[in-house]
Parts: C-alpha cells; sequence; structure tokens
C-alpha cells in the first residue's frame, strides 16, 4: 500500500490563497472562505484544511509573507546601493504597501481580522516580520538597544501609513506618500535629537565633577 503524497497540501496553498482573495472583501477571512476557494478550484474541502490547518490565520501569514517578498524583489540592492537611508526606508514602506493595491479590500479586511484580541499576536508578529525584513534588506548593522528601537519605531510608521493607505482616496494615493514622507521626517528629527542626547550624556559625569568641586572644593 502507498501512503499518500503528503506534499500536495503545500503544493495548494498558493492557488487555495489565490482563490480566496477575490472573496474576501464579501466573506472576510473565515473558515467558510477556505471552503469557497476549495470550490472554487474543484477540491474537496477536506483538501484544503490540510493545506491550511490554521485556518485564516494561516492564510493570512502566507500573504503577508508574498507581500514581503515582492516588496524585497522591488528593493534590491542595486537601487538601494546609491540611496541615503530615508530614502530606502521610504521605498521600502511605499513598495510594501504598493504590493497591496491589487488586493485593498481584503488587506482592510485582514486588519479588522487582526486587530481582534484573539488575533493580536498574529498581527505583531506579522508587522515585526515584515519591518525586521526593511532593515535587513537595507543591511543596517545596529544591535541591541538600536536593533530593537529601529524597529519599534519604524513599527509605528508603516502600520499608520498603511492605515492611511487604506481610506485614501486621493490620485495614484498622494496624500499618502506625502503622510509617509512626514513620518520620516518625524523619526530622522527623532534620531538626530537621540545622537545630540548622547553626546550631552556623555559628558554628564564631567559635569557633575566639575559642579562638586563648585560646591565643595577640590
Amino acid at each position: 500500500m502507498t501512503s499518500p503524497n503528503t506534499d500536495i497540501p503545500d503544493e495548494l496553498r498558493e492557488p487555495l490563497l489565490e482563490a480566496a482573495l477575490p472573496h474576501v472583501p464579501f466573506d472576510g477571512w473565515s473558515d467558510k472562505l477556505l471552503t469557497t476557494a476549495a470550490y472554487d478550484l474543484g477540491l474537496d474541502p477536506g483538501m484544503a484544511n490540510l493545506a491550511f490547518p490554521g485556518g485564516a490565520c494561516e492564510m493570512i501569514e502566507l500573504l503577508a509573507a508574498q507581500q514581503d517578498k515582492r516588496m524585497t524583489e522591488v528593493c534590491t540592492d542595486d537601487i538601494l546601493q546609491t540611496m541615503k537611508i530615508r530614502e530606502k526606508i521610504t521605498l521600502l514602506v511605499r513598495s510594501r504597501i504598493e504590493a497591496e493595491t491589487d488586493i485593498r479590500e481584503a488587506a482592510r479586511c485582514a486588519m479588522t481580522f487582526l486587530a481582534l484580541p484573539i488575533n493580536t499576536a498574529l498581527g505583531l508578529k506579522l508587522l515585526y516580520r515584515t519591518v525586521d525584513l526593511m532593515w535587513k534588506t537595507i543591511h543596517d548593522p545596529s544591535t541591541d538597544y538600536n536593533f530593537y528601537t529601529k524597529r519599534l519605531t519604524l513599527s509605528a510608521v508603516y502600520s499608520s501609513t498603511f492605515l492611511y493607505w487604506l481610506n485614501d482616496e486621493s490620485e495614484e494615493f498622494r496624500d499618502t506618500w506625502d503622510f509617509l514622507d512626514r513620518r520620516i521626517e518625524n523619526v530622522m528629527q527623532f534620531e538626530k535629537t537621540k545622537v545630540e542626547m548622547r553626546k550631552i550624556t556623555a559628558k554628564m559625569p564631567d559635569l557633575w565633577r566639575m559642579a562638586g568641586k563648585m560646591k565643595y572644593g577640590s
């Protein structure tokens, strides 16, 4: 007796997701969506459940990975190497959002789904994965404190710009890209302030010693 081909469900993941996307604006991200996609492909729903045992959560996770990949395919080293850091980050954020253009309503439904308390952990995981990939794509060497603060800051920039884009009706989303530029400018000012504060705090021990000498004498 031959064993079943356990690779088949994995091979079905991308076709099932593609079949499901047109139904998301009407049915939302749900287990019913997976069944509908299976019927569209002429598959037994049981096979679809084997492909996505985690249901809608796994479908959204695969979708996010696909969009992350599209972002890196656009933002290659050849393109990024001549840019300043702010230009690189701006391009990455914009490219990641533009990857969602053809599935904007499905993306909106995904945001609603991930905002549910039961799905918050998944939403944070996917957000971190995206911004971490952005910094890795530009070969940022940060470690320790800077490593995490940069990802936290970029998470705020990306998520707020994405939410703005979801409701932007301006031509070619010009308002969104202006909003992104302002957010990036705020981050650059913040980074400049951090550098200045480091310079000041680095001298603090000397300043305190000087103050002590003035008060108590050497």
